[in-house]
């Protein structure tokens, strides 16, 4: 990993948006970043536009164990380091910020970020998704004083607590392995009758005494005053309730796609997922779409990685076409 075959470019500070592109990219993830990496090094001239930070959801995990040539598994925050970094090197600018009053229809497509009117002939959609609430009692209360959606953010908050982990999924398991490295014990609530994650991460769980799992039990609700101290949980055959003291809640249920800036622009799933056809162009032309926001059967970062290679090669391909 440290032996890089050429000198990554260095971070010169603030971009200047140009007025026209021939690639813009939403979204600074794995797709986004591979997409980037393919436009650029093919001499498109690419901006990739991120809300937040680069990265995405991959980037706030831990370890990643399944992504291929790291046999002892490859921190996220790194992983998602040398993409950028790699993106750069071709040249793609990246600039933080969200795009209104985007126009899909017309060619050149157009959008405004940070006032400027800006152009492109194609555009990527790589915005990936955020997790899904609970929405019940409790939590929009206490987000951020006992609640959290990232392990790797705020886990050394809490150390030598006991903590409750909202879902038994491969994100919940997965993140509750780097939780346990500091809590005192972990509680974990699981709506279904039986563990969803894949057997690896149940063994590794289980080799863990200081781990107590309520299958087919409902969070109902997460309580405290100032701070989280305590989470309700009814069991769905019993409906028994029982209120569990914890000193912090980390919730795992899922994922929405972050498509709303889309609605009507683009034609999406019942779920809100972009539909794509084989080439990853979505229901407008000169419009693709990579990586989780797009309906596909798994959300992995090596899947997301090829979405972006294929996105990109297409919005090449299309880009032709114009000419």
């Amino acid at each position: 990993m440290e032996d890089l075959i050429f000198s990554l470019k260095k971070d010169t500070g603030p971009i200047k948006l140009a007025e026209n592109y021939d690639v813009v990219i939403f979204g600074g993830g794995p797709a986004g970043l591979t997409a980037a990496i393919y436009t650029a090094r093919a001499k498109l001239k690419t901006l990739v536009v991120e809300k937040k930070a680069v990265g995405g959801e991959a980037a706030a995990t831990d370890v990643i164990e399944n992504y291929p040539g790291f046999p002892e598994g490859v921190r996220g925050a790194i992983l998602a380091q040398r993409m950028e970094e790699q993106a750069k090197h071709f040249g793609a600018q990246i600039f933080y910020g969200e795009p209104v009053n985007i126009e899909l229809a017309q060619q050149p497509k157009s959008f405004v970020l940070s006032g400027q009117q800006v152009q492109t002939k194609t555009i990527i959609i790589a915005t990936g998704t955020a997790p899904k609430m609970l929405n019940i009692p409790g939590e929009k209360e206490l987000k951020g004083r006992g609640i959290s959606y990232c392990a790797t953010c705020d886990a050394p908050i809490y150390a030598d607590r006991d903590i409750a982990v909202i879902g038994c999924g491969n994100s919940g398991l997965q993140e509750g392995l780097f939780i346990l490295k500091f809590v005192k014990s972990i509680v974990f609530v699981e709506f279904m009758p039986a563990i969803q994650a894949e057997k690896i991460l149940q063994e590794r769980i289980m080799a863990h005494d200081n781990v107590k799992c309520y299958l087919n039990h409902q969070a109902i609700s997460i309580n405290g005053d100032e701070a989280v101290t305590s989470i309700t949980i009814k069991d769905r055959s019993s409906e028994e309730i029982k209120e569990i003291p914890v000193g912090g809640v980390f919730i795992y249920i899922g994922l929405i796609p972050n498509t709303q800036l889309l609605q009507d622009k683009v034609k999406l799933n019942d779920w809100d997922y972009i539909i794509t056809d084989e080439k990853l162009q979505t229901s407008v032309a000169g419009v693709f779409a990579a990586g989780d926001v797009r309906e596909t059967v798994i959300k992995q970062v090596a899947t997301a990685i090829g979405d972006g290679a294929v996105a990109a090669v297409s919005a090449q391909n299309y880009i032709e076409s114009l000419k």
